[in-house]
């Protein structure tokens, strides 16, 4: 196992000491802020109308885009199986580590989309479970996201059962069994 360290210019002066005294909550927040105003900017070259929602929780800072129901353009943003809003929350987690020097674990939602994702993630969870009680060994799951796999695993374990991942960078999957 290797780890990986990174250098990080922290400001000086005055900045420097607002940046130590910042408590996870409010370097969340400012996390939070930074990605907001990201999106902001995106959202307005692209032209397209929608309300950013920021909350944390979880350790976690999530911003959900929202538009109204006649709001046209966000589906684009979250494209085919959802690969666009996970490139697009990868380079808002890229913003905020230029803006802030720290890591993001942010989670970034568009029109709802990963609460539908996560009704259909658990009922290919609960299938997989059914398909191992039926007999069968193992059930290889398509490859998804880190975030969705993760999903998918709490649901498998909620239903006592094994899961875990196989595989490397967009073939990575999940592999159910009993045990």
């Amino acid at each position: 196992m290797t780890s990986e360290s990174t250098a990080v210019n922290l400001p000086e002066g005055d900045d420097a000491d607002d940046t130590a005294a910042m408590t996870p909550l409010s370097r969340l927040e400012e996390e939070g802020d930074v990605a907001a105003d990201y999106l902001e900017e995106l959202l307005d070259i692209a032209d397209i109308d929608g309300d950013i929602d920021i909350e944390v929780r979880n350790g976690r800072s999530y911003l959900s885009v929202v538009g109204d129901d006649d709001a046209e353009g966000l589906d684009i943003l979250v494209g085919q199986d959802g690969e666009v809003l996970e490139a697009l929350q990868e380079l808002t987690r890229l913003s905020v580590l230029s803006a802030t020097g720290n890591r993001s674990r942010l989670v970034l939602d568009i029109n709802g989309y990963r609460g539908e994702r996560g009704v259909r993630l658990q009922e290919i969870a609960e299938k997989a479970v059914a398909r191992v009680k039926a007999g069968e060994s193992t059930v290889h799951l398509d490859p998804m996201s880190s975030y969705e796999r993760k999903i998918v695993h709490d649901a498998i374990a909620e239903l006592g059962f094994t899961s875990e991942s196989e595989g490397e960078g967009a073939g990575r999957h999940i592999v159910v069994s009993a045990d």
